[in-house]
């Protein structure tokens, strides 16, 4: 057959050719660097995850902020009160997406005032901030380009929460991070058609993989890209059927790639062993490990986690959940997760019109309080060097020679036992006033004598100098 020669190109059409070339060059370079770049953060040596993670090791203590929709409700549908979770709702008590989503219309925070919020999480002692950016209802509280399922294109509020609490924390020097749910009740590519049962194990959508790359990773982007003090993302919803490890480390380099100091929880992955939080599978893509409402009870050596839990006993809010956990408690589980060397990362869900509730800020308050006397033993500070004294906890900060005993139970005697410590401090004092305390020698090892009166009756504080520091 003979071979006939091509159409010769117009000017315009020879132009076009070579425009869509160098389009198609630049998608393939710029797609090439993304994957080196994710390959490199990945990959990235122990010295460089130390001080990628370096302020949320020293932070220790952060605030949780479960928002959306959920507040308008609050737990309460068609007249009665749905049981479970109050951000669960939606799934609890079960209610159709398209009766759900004109909440939307009802959703008007005019309250809603990020500086103060920031401002009651630093006096809490609270040194960063994570707030849902989508929860599992499927709907966002940042202004998406990719849906008007959002607060912007939705509310009558028409302003981007997220930027707003954002630009705050930055303001008042707090770092900043976005929880984003994997699942999605809302989305009929993703659980939205397994309705009544949303939470359903088992099911699948065979549309799964579409919903992934046309609306979840588009709005993660847009979170990573457009809001520069995002520090952390903070995943959730994974444990459905159609979400992998794979999947969730090629999520996380991807994510990686787009920011390479981004933090990123576990919950990236699949493998989470429920709420005690930890992976299964120890190749499971994320940086640290999620228990929920429980703090590990001997910690967890040579792994970064962070304990979640709620202020009282639901996360999103919800009118009639009264079981409020009093500073005392807050204060020592503070204390507890410090000195098992983890975070703790602790809720409050404000309002539809915008407030956290009273409750939440008086006990932020109380704890802040007792952080501003106190905060040197928790910020910094490493798993307790001498296990788990009877009496209450220690913790850590061994470049700089010290111990901190935190002493739940004052002795009756005014004598406690430094459980532990083999040799005699150098010096020992009350963090709370400074004042020397004598050390002595007795058959259970080394002593402290002291004051008649506690400093707190929540959690009194010995420094013990480990070493000269003349």
């Amino acid at each position: 057959m003979t071979r006939r020669s091509p159409p010769a190109f117009t000017r315009d059409q020879e132009m076009l050719v070579r425009f869509r070339s160098l389009v198609l060059a630049l998608l393939l370079t710029t797609t090439a660097t993304q994957r080196l770049v994710a390959q490199r953060a990945v990959g990235e040596s122990a010295s460089q995850k130390d001080a990628r993670m370096a302020w949320w090791r020293d932070a220790r203590f952060g605030m949780f902020i479960h928002w959306g929709l959920y507040a308008v409700p609050a737990g309460v549908w068609k007249g009665e009160r749905v049981n479970g979770l109050g951000e669960w709702i939606m799934a609890r008590a079960p209610i159709r997406g398209d009766e759900y989503a004109p909440l939307a219309r009802q959703f008007n925070p005019t309250q809603f005032d990020a500086d103060a919020w920031v401002k009651t999480a630093k006096d809490a002692g609270m040194k960063y901030i994570i707030i849902t950016s989508k929860h599992h209802d499927g709907f966002a509280l940042f202004d998406s380009k990719v849906s008007s399922y959002d607060i912007v294109d939705a509310t009558p509020y028409h302003r981007d929460a997220i930027k707003a609490l954002a630009s705050a924390a930055r303001r008042a020097g707090l770092k900043f991070g976005v929880y984003y749910s994997i699942m999605d009740w809302h989305h009929p590519d993703a659980q939205a058609p397994a309705y009544p049962d949303y939470n359903s194990r088992t099911a699948t959508n065979p549309n799964f993989s579409r919903y992934v790359e046309t609306y979840m990773k588009p709005q993660l982007r847009e979170l990573v890209t457009q809001y520069p003090e995002i520090d952390v993302l903070w995943f959730d919803g994974e444990w459905i059927s159609d979400w992998s490890d794979a999947q969730g480390k090629s999520l996380y380099e991807w994510l990686r790639g787009l920011r390479p100091n981004l933090i990123i929880n576990n919950r990236v992955g699949h493998s989470r062993q429920g709420m005690a939080g930890m992976s299964a599978n120890p190749d499971a893509p994320g940086d640290f490990g999620t228990p929920e409402q429980r703090v590990p009870p001997e910690g967890l050596p040579g792994v970064d986690w962070e304990t979640c839990m709620t202020l009282n006993d639901t996360w999103g809010f919800q009118s009639f959940d009264d079981g409020w956990k009093d500073a005392r408690t807050l204060v020592r589980t503070l204390v507890d997760v410090a000195s098992k060397g983890g975070n703790f990362l602790l809720n409050v869900g404000p309002t539809a019109q915008g407030l956290i509730p009273w409750q939440s800020v008086s006990r932020l308050r109380e704890m802040g309080d007792w952080m501003r006397v106190n905060g040197e033993a928790i910020y910094g500070t490493t798993a307790s060097p001498y296990g788990l004294p009877a009496w209450g906890r220690y913790t850590a900060k061994s470049s700089a020679g010290r111990v901190y005993a935190h002493v739940f139970d004052w002795p009756k005697d005014g004598r406690l036992t430094l459980t532990g410590l083999q040799a005699k401090p150098a010096a020992v004092y009350l963090l709370a006033d400074r004042k020397p305390l004598t050390v002595e020698q007795t058959a259970d090892g080394w002593a402290v004598r002291l004051p008649a009166v506690r400093p707190s009756a929540i959690s009194s504080v010995l420094v013990l100098e480990t070493r000269s520091t003349r």
